[in-house]
Order: structure tokens, then sequence, then C-alpha cells
């Protein structure tokens, strides 16, 4: 089995961390306590037809749970038999998909079994002072996981890229790289590293690059995945985000294999338009996230026959090694309320993911050109309504690919529907899409960048709060220079066209005459 190592780094990192394995959880039948169980695991693999049956007997309302498990009131849902997914409508059989209980081989990739047979996730989790991780620690999920692993500091990097990079966090590194090198010396074989982590603050930023350094140092062949929150145009947690941006992107530029884009600002826009909240909070916004990265991991958790590895992502949506920031999709985001109003095609879906509203960074996807998208389909999926829907997609002239990347899709389905939170926002649905696209479009979101950073280096405001924890002032202009030269990278991808290889086939003709 091939296990994949998540790091979680600050506290962007770690509530991301915190969604994401409640979710992971709830699929797999895992109780907060570690301990799976096969009548958990029952009612969240077929929450689907609990709903359906709580909407024909008008039950879906009056505060009870639509996704299948128990009520706030507390009666427990009709038990449903589990239903094995043979896979015929595809033409297609799987008899694994049918197991109920524990299944080793889906649940490993992400857990550890111990001998007392609790499952114990392959993560650790990190930051430079202690507040978040002991919410961890006191919290509803505190025995599920290893407390080693918890690793916090007693002093915070204060939004400084240079505490977390320079002094408190190099005075760390060596702590974390045990647990995680002690962590892959029980994987068998290790998949790859799931790195969460923002780049706006001091932690995330300054710790992450460092991370992604030496881990690139000690495992140079494992790929490295980053599901990073980047700043948002218009919404700001702190006035030095775009210097700790800039610096954490230059950092970790040749040390991640690919990563995934979120912006706060994207994903307030969507709470509120999708699913009608007005105040969005945190937790809404990184159970969304949640429910990114569960699609991006459903073909390593879930057995299926079209499922796509982590390295199939990097080979698929990396054209050159610096252009290795995605963008996300995600569909159908929609309000219980309004699941049983709205048609959920396998076409609407995947329509809706090629929205720039729908976009998990704020850019304009229809002014740049794809080079390459990988469609994570799950749940109730015909092959064939997933190709008519992709050739649907070629045929739109929003919807741009360079020239020399003819095929454009990498597609995978998982026959695993998403699970959703009890008490939570998101509607349960038989299927959805999750959407990964290398667009050259996303050059928008790294000027807004480059700009923001200008407009305080030019005045060398704050820098003296960097220099003074042991960095250098010429690595400020280092980083901007290789951001201003990835803005030229995507420029460059964009424009490039098949001119050159015409010449060639027309003079190879003229050398036949």
């Amino acid at each position: 089995m091939r296990e994949c190592i998540s790091v979680h780094l600050g506290q962007a990192g770690i509530q991301m961390g915190n969604a994401s394995w409640e979710l992971y959880c709830l699929e797999h039948g895992i109780s907060p306590d570690g301990v799976q169980s096969e009548e958990l695991d029952n009612y969240t693999t077929n929450g689907h037809q609990i709903i359906e049956n709580n909407h024909t007997n008008g039950n879906h309302q009056n505060g009870q749970e639509q996704d299948g498990r128990v009520s706030r009131s507390g009666d427990k849902p009709p038990m449903v038999k589990k239903q094995a997914w043979t896979g015929e409508e595809n033409g297609q059989t799987n008899g694994d998909n049918g197991k109920t209980g524990k299944n080793e081989s889906s649940i490993s990739s992400f857990f550890m079994e111990t001998g007392s047979g609790k499952c114990v996730p392959h993560a650790v989790f990190v930051d430079l002072e202690p507040t978040v991780i002991d919410e961890i620690r006191t919290g509803t999920y505190r025995d599920l996981f290893n407390p080693e692993r918890l690793i916090s500091g007693k002093e915070d990097a204060a939004n400084n890229y240079a505490r977390g990079h320079h002094s408190i966090g190099r005075a760390m590194m060596d702590e974390v790289l045990d647990k995680i090198r002690k962590m892959a010396d029980q994987c068998s074989c290790i998949q790859g590293f799931l790195i969460y982590h923002s780049v706006g603050g001091g932690t995330g930023s300054g710790f992450g690059s460092l991370l992604q350094e030496r881990l690139s140092a000690d495992y140079v062949k494992t790929p490295k995945l980053q599901l990073v929150v980047y700043p948002a145009p218009q919404i700001s947690t702190a006035v030095v985000e775009p210097y700790n941006a800039v610096l954490a992107t230059y950092g970790g530029m040749d040390h991640s294999d690919c990563a995934f884009m979120f912006d706060n600002e994207a994903l307030y826009d969507i709470c509120r338009r999708n699913l009608g909240i007005e105040r969005p909070t945190y937790t809404n916004l990184n159970r969304l996230i949640a429910q990114v990265v569960s699609s991006i991991t459903a073909s390593l958790r879930f057995p299926g026959n079209q499922n796509v590895d982590i390295t199939e992502f990097q080979t698929n949506l990396v054209p050159f090694p610096r252009i290795h920031f995605p963008v996300v999709s995600y569909a159908p985001i929609i309000h219980a309320e309004r699941a049983y109003h709205e048609n959920m095609t396998v076409a609407d879906i995947t329509t809706a993911c090629f929205e720039p509203a729908n976009q998990m960074v704020k850019c304009d996807s229809r002014k740049g050109k794809y080079t390459g998208c990988v469609m994570l389909y799950r749940g109730d999926i015909i092959t064939k309504e997933v190709n008519d829907a992709i050739l649907s997609i070629k045929t739109k002239r929003t919807i741009q690919f360079v020239d020399w990347s003819p095929a454009g899709f990498r597609n995978g389905v998982n026959p695993k529907p998403p699970t959703t939170v009890p008490g939570g926002d998101l509607a349960k649905v038989q299927r959805a899409v999750c959407k990964l696209g290398n667009t050259t479009a996303i050059a928008e979101a790294w000027a807004r960048l480059n700009f923001k950073f200008d407009l305080m280096y030019q005045k060398r405001a704050f820098v003296h709060w960097y220099v003074g924890e042991g960095m250098e002032e010429a690595e400020f202009s280092d980083a901007r220079e290789d951001l201003a030269a990835l803005e030229k990278d995507y420029e460059e991808v964009e424009n490039d066209s098949i001119d050159d290889e015409d010449v060639v086939v027309e003079d190879l003709e003229d050398e036949e005459y």
C-alpha cells in the first residue's frame, strides 16, 4: 500500500486539516476516537438513499439531518443495507467496492491501524505558538491524532516570514523532520506529501518554504503537493501579506511539484452566492476546501477502475516545472434547501466548474488558455456522460487550450459519492466533480501580488522587521525578480503557438519536392 503523509502548518493549515480529517472520518466511518464503525460506515455510504426517504416522507425539514446520520432529535435514521457498486452502468465491475466495515486497502493510505484496532492519521501538525494546536488537544478529535505529532512552539511568527524561515522556525525544524521521518519509516511506500498552509502569515510562509526545502533534499523522488491559501485581492488579514507571499513562493518554487491555490475572497463569494451564508466563517470556508481535498484524494482511499494517482496530477497538469499552480473548482456547491429543485446532471456540474465565479481563486479563466485539466468525478457517474460533457466543453469559445496541448483533459471517476458534515451547509448529492485546471489566467493573481509588493518595497516599508530576524535585504529583490519571471513564463506559454512546427513541416515538404 502506498501511503500519503499530510503536513499541516500554521493556523490556516491546521484549520484546513481539522475540516479535512473530519470529512475523512465521516467518509470511512471512523469515530472521533479513531475506532472504525461498520454501522457508521453504512450510514455515510448510503446517505443519499436516506435523503430520498426523508424527502418522500416530508421529514427533510424540522431540524432533522439530511445526510443519513443521527438526527438532532436523537433518532437514528432507518437502516439501509449497504449495496455494492458493480459499475454495470459503465460496463465495468469492481467487486471490492461492495465491502462493508473495515477496508484496509482503502483507508491505510491515510490512516495507520494500530494493534488495538484504532485508526491513526498519517499527519503532523506544526505551529510556532500553541493556541491553535491546543484546540486540537482539547477538541472533539483529541483522541484521533497521535499527540507526539502535534508540535507547537512557545513564540509566534508574528506574520513575519523571516521569523518562520530564519530564526524561530529553523530551531524547530529538526524536531519536525524527525517526526516525519519516523512516520515515513512506518510506511511501506510513500505516495506523496500533502502540505497545507497559507503564505500570508509567518509560519505558513517562512516555515513552510523551509520545510519544503528540507523535504526536497530528504525525499527527492517523492511528490510534494501544496494546498495553499494565497492573499485575496480585496481581503487581507495582515499588512505584510504581499512580502510573505512573494518570499514564500520564491522559496518553495523549486521544491514543490504542484500547488493547488485558494483565496479567501473567492471562497467568501461562493459561500454567499451558492450557500446563502451572509457572514461566512472560516469553518464554512475550510469545509469547502475539505470537499476539494477529499475529491483529490478519493482515488487513493476508495477503489475504482478509473482512479487518478497523485503522480498523475503533475504529469497531466505541469507542462514545465515552474508552471505548477492549477486553479481549483468544485461543483455542485449548493445549499440543502435548494438541492431538490436543481437539475445536477454530469453536463451541468461539468459546465459549472468552468464558470469563473465557481473558481476558488479570483481570476478570469476566460482571458487565459488552459495547458491541461484534470476532472475528478465522484458518485453516480456514467463514463459516456463524462465524455459527452467534455466534448461539449471543448466546443465553447470561452474555454481555450494552448495549441500544443490538443487533448487537454484527464478524467477520473470514483464510485464513492461525496459525504457532507452533519449540520453543515452543503447538500448531500449523488455526484460531484472537482476540476484542477492549469490556466495562464492565474498570471492575473501574480500581477496583483507583485503590484502590492512593489507599493511597499519601493518605500522599504516594514523591511527592517525581516532584516532584524537574520534575513538579507537582497532576498526581497531576488524574490521579486523571480515572480516577475514567473509572470513572463505564463505569458510565453499563452503566446506560444505551433507556427514553428508548421515551418518545419513546410521545409520537409519542400525537401520532398
